[in-house]
């Protein structure tokens, strides 16, 4: 990968990064906003559902952003791109869809048809 991939892959995950910071933030706000009254209890349970539901995803967004600060310390450290099972290189194409992979996309098959035969 040439350092024209590596740059563009840097502001790809520093982009992502900065949406999802902004997504927390735009929650946090209009949580500590909302103080509504609900007189029927089934409007208070789908509110409270919501907001369970926008709490998983902004959990799941900072998993996401464990794995992106990991894909930027590859980049700098020059690991980025490469399999950590295989050493083989990752294809550009995968990386533009998962930019935080970390494994092939053979090693990946491998690895989800480990899982499914063990069910992990």
């Amino acid at each position: 990968m040439n350092q024209a991939d590596i740059d563009s892959f840097r502001e790809i995950l520093k982009k992502m990064r900065q949406e999802i910071l902004e997504q927390g933030e735009d929650t946090l706000e209009n949580m500590t906003e909302e103080r509504e009254i609900f007189a029927d209890p089934a409007d208070r349970a789908s509110a409270e559902s919501d907001r369970a539901f926008t709490l998983r995803l902004r959990d799941r967004d900072r998993k996401l952003i464990k794995k992106i600060d990991e894909a930027l310390e590859r980049i700098e450290d020059g690991t980025y791109g490469e399999c950590e099972e295989c050493g083989d290189d990752i294809s550009k194409p995968r990386l533009k869809a998962r930019p935080v992979t970390t494994l092939c996309i053979k090693c990946k098959s491998r690895q989800e048809q480990q899982e499914a035969l063990h069910g992990d």
